[in-house]
């Protein structure tokens, strides 16, 4: 088992927003809220993210989170294409 530094889950700042990551089986993940929050500049990321994932699924029947029900523990792959 890999051994987790704390650059493993450093903090990357975009546009002085703090984002939080983690490194596992050497790619890494971000938290979705943050980035959220990063790129909308919304009051309440956490309520976008739900928003946006509601009316996707309802307009084109694409769910966001099909693995992810607890949105502070889901994390993107840093391969996904935001």
């Amino acid at each position: 088992m890999d051994e987790k530094t704390e650059s493993d889950k450093a903090l990357v700042v975009f546009q002085d927003k703090k984002i939080r990551r983690i490194w596992h089986e050497n790619e890494w993940y971000f938290s979705v809220i943050d980035v959220v929050a990063a790129l909308t500049e919304s009051a309440d990321a956490k309520d976008y993210w739900y928003r946006l994932k509601k009316r996707e699924l309802e307009s084109g029947g694409v769910e966001l989170s099909t693995f992810c029900r607890q949105l502070r523990n889901c994390l993107i792959s840093s391969a996904t294409k935001v």
